[in-house]
């Protein structure tokens, strides 16, 4: 079959590819980062790119006007090779915007509060530690073998009934502790009720002593590299996950997974990107790879399954099986991350298919466990997952939200890195008063936390009505038809935009947003159901996740995402994730109490076949929502457009991406 080059720009990275490939793969190949959010399936429009030369063969699709087709635009996933090509990528269609993450985004993504609530403090005793030994030498009278010696002087020191050594730490034992003279440093791993003698170094190595705390997000990847005897936190790195590429959300990438090949090449991506950050790391904190000795990650349960290899296909088949929910601990090159070639690696336990160890990991970080005190929390992101109980019980769900808090489905919609507008006001008219963008500068699009801002504002101003339609006379010009015939709303017109083209807000994005609001409030509200309680019963609402630290609780009201209830019972959590991770890499108590206090004793909740979240579902619908009794503090505010709305929209509940009965794991 025949191959041809196809160059990329701006990058200026060229490879080779054969015919019939699409672009989209041929980037994939070179490491371009493209927009993807249907994993290639040519549904979301989003993996645009000019053909800049070159013979290609595209499939029609409905997302590009004539004049961009013209012009050599095409969807990267539709478009196959045909001959030697130049690929112009374009910073809208590359992930965030950006082919990498800054060092300002990596705190921001890697961001974490102060324990937020008052849980259990755990004793310092790291999953891997060293401990420095001066053995005495063997004698007629104490011939025991050189294994039985170390071990002997190991249980002197510690409580350690079960310890394993391997083969090839055995094989030079002998002689490195007789060139050492019998002073040696032994490096201690934590596997499940066994402690392994993972290596043996000569001297006193005990002050060189590493882990990672990983988060494997859907979206974004955070490592922070941790002093396993201070506990500090020496450096953090941040990046998007590379496996956007194939799919925006973890259905899309269960899908894609489908074949042993396929499965390979989502592993190899996600395990690429944390040997990226492990370097990054490593040249900012100036320190040795071969002191990392220990990683521990917090992720969804897809997001474990695609990192170590598994097939996840029975998550989203009923009864929605995984294939594991407690992770061994394994050898870290078993899946081709780089670190000691002894280190390990453990992910945290998960509750369900839907409910995995990044919310377990924020249930520790908020405490919520070790108070009598009534709790929610809310992780919210493509799929959201609530979590409400205190030290007794505790009861989870998921829903599925949809991509928009990430800017997925939205026309000017972005990922919250630079160039996102995060927050704005509105006057009268639509009028931008006041914006914040994220690194400054001129806006690329808006994400999460701007379109909350947006919405809430358009409401407020009686642009929008309580249905997310425009209301024209309000809109002061700003008010227009885009090529599709929608309407659409100008919030920065081109001439004050990084790209020269305007950022606009539609109808169909507002209804996209307000179906993904719909979905977490009507999970929370019939998770309180469940429990027989209400919004009023709860003392604490954790939001977790990056895009907790930017949201503005007011607006979150005000368009019905979050209950109507006093303001200071909300708390951000920050990256729950990575920082559950850093508290159980750094004890061993602590994996325990996320083990069985947390995993073991969380029940799951099966919203899918819960009648009041499939009946009331569409009430959710409108901003607030069509009961404005639920919003008591709202009802003076809403806008001039805000009337009560004659009926519900014709379209249903998005069907949550779980299935089954409640059950305990």
């Amino acid at each position: 079959m025949k191959t041809f080059s196809v160059k990329f720009l701006p990058d200026d990275k060229t490879v080779q590819a054969t015919a019939g490939k699409s672009v989209l793969e041929a980037a994939i190949v070179a490491g371009i980062p493209i927009n993807s959010v249907c994993g290639g399936d040519g549904v979301c429009g989003k993996c645009r790119v000019i053909v800049k030369s070159g013979q290609v063969e595209a499939e029609p699709n409905v997302f590009l006007t004539r004049r961009e087709i013209q012009r050599g635009m095409a969807l990267a996933c539709r478009t196959f090779i045909q001959g030697d090509l130049v690929i112009e990528v374009p910073l809208e269609s590359r992930v965030g915007g950006v082919p990498q993450l800054a060092s300002e985004d990596a705190v921001r993504f890697g961001r974490i509060s102060e324990r937020v609530g008052e849980g259990a403090v755990f004793a310092r005793n790291p999953l891997c530690r060293k401990e420095y030994l001066e053995l005495s030498a063997p004698c007629l009278d104490d011939n025991i073998s050189d294994q039985e010696r170390l071990y002997r002087e190991l249980r002197q020191r510690r409580d350690l009934p079960i310890m394993q050594m391997g083969l090839a730490i055995l094989q030079k034992l002998p002689d490195l502790l007789r060139k050492s003279d019998w002073k040696a440093t032994a490096l201690l791993g934590h596997r499940g009720g066994t402690t392994e003698v993972m290596d043996v170094e000569a001297g006193n190595t005990s002050q060189k002593q590493l882990g990672i705390a990983l988060d494997v997000g859907t979206t974004t990847v955070v490592a922070h590299l941790v002093d396993l005897q201070s506990s500090e936190t020496l450096a953090t790195q941040a990046k998007y996950n590379s496996q956007i590429s194939l799919g925006d959300d973890v259905i899309s990438r269960i899908m894609y997974s489908s074949t042993d090949t396929r499965r390979k090449q989502l592993r190899d991506l996600i395990v690429n990107d944390i040997n990226d950050l492990i370097a990054g790391l490593m040249m900012a904190s100036k320190v040795r790879l071969h002191d990392v000795t220990y990683i521990v990650c917090a992720g969804n349960t897809t997001m474990v399954h695609l990192l170590l290899g598994l097939d996840p296909a029975n998550i989203r088949r009923d009864p929605y099986v995984p294939c594991v929910s407690l992770p061994p601990a394994i050898r870290a090159v078993e899946i081709g991350i780089k670190i000691n070639p002894r280190g390990l690696l453990l992910a945290l336990p998960s509750v369900s298919s839907y409910v995995g160890g990044d919310v377990v990991a924020d249930v520790l970080v908020t405490g919520m466990t070790d108070s009598p005190d009534l709790s929610l929390l809310i992780d919210m992101g493509t799929n959201g997952e609530l979590v409400i109980g205190n030290a007794e019980w505790l009861v989870c769900c998921s829903a599925s939200a949809g991509p928009a808090f990430e800017g997925g489905g939205i026309t000017c919609g972005m990922r919250a890195t630079r160039g996102a507008i995060e927050h704005l006001t509105l006057s009268a008219g639509g009028a931008i008063a006041e914006v914040s963008i994220v690194g400054g500068g001129k806006p690329l699009g808006i994400c999460g936390s701007g379109l909350i801002d947006a919405i809430a504002e358009l409401l407020r101003n009686g642009c929008i009505d309580r249905r997310g339609r425009f209301v024209e006379t309000a809109c002061g010009g700003k008010l227009r038809e885009a090529e599709s015939g929608e309407p659409e709303i100008v919030l920065f017109p081109g001439d004050q935009t990084a790209l020269g083209k305007d950022i606009v807000l539609t109808e169909a994005d507002i209804n996209n947003f307000i179906h993904s609001k719909g979905a977490i409030y009507m999970a929370a509200e019939c998770l309180m159901a469940h429990v027989d309680l209400s919004f009023n019963d709860l003392k604490h609402v954790y939001i977790a996740g990056g895009f907790g630290n930017y949201l503005n609780i007011e607006r979150g009201v005000e368009i019905g995402l979050l209950p109507d209830i006093e303001r200071q019972k909300f708390h951000f959590v920050g990256n729950g994730s990575v920082q559950g991770a850093k508290i159980v890499l750094l004890s061993r108590d602590a994996l325990a109490y996320v083990q069985t206090r947390i995993a073991d004793a969380m029940t799951y909740f099966e919203l899918s076949s819960d009648h009041k979240y499939m009946n009331e579902y569409s009430s959710c619908l409108f901003l607030p929502h069509t009961n404005i009794e639920k919003f008591p503090s709202l009802r003076n505010k809403i806008g001039a457009g805000g009337g009560t709305p004659a009926a519900a929209p014709s379209a249903g509940p998005r069907r949550s991406a779980t299935a089954g009965s409640a059950r305990r794991k």
